[in-house]
């Protein structure tokens, strides 16, 4: 039995394992992520600090596709440098796993009797 669904879901939420604490001290660890697009990928290209550090690319790529984080409406590249590695690296990993499987699902089958099934994925952190 497989998963179907009849709309594409472009938005997906996270909760991210330690997350951002901000000026008056609060944590801000739920978060949605839309699927990235071409323009994005352009975008980030162009902007000035990602052509003097590549490295920000991944900075400004998830402030692009990260539409709220607690009760942040947007996220900027500077918000994010404020986050723990361990944030970025599970932020890095769940942009991977909805760019490239659209879903958080992935198939699976049991080596048993062969029934076909999906499995949500949990990042560390997730709960």
């Amino acid at each position: 039995m497989s998963r179907k669904q009849d709309h594409l879901c472009t938005e997906f939420d996270f909760t991210l394992p330690r997350g951002l604490i901000d000026s008056q001290n609060r944590v801000h660890r739920q978060g949605k992520m839309r699927l990235a697009t071409a323009k994005d990928e352009i975008l980030v290209q162009q902007e000035r600090k990602v052509k003097e550090t590549p490295a920000y690319g991944a900075l400004v790529m998830l402030s692009r596709v990260i539409t709220r984080l607690g009760s942040f409406n947007t996220v900027s590249p500077d918000v994010l440098e404020g986050l723990l590695l361990h944030d970025i690296a599970y932020l890095r990993e769940f942009f991977n796993r909805i760019n490239q499987q659209g879903d958080t699902h992935i198939p699976a089958q049991c080596p048993h009797c062969n029934t076909q099934f999906s499995v949500e994925l949990e990042l560390a952190g997730e709960s």
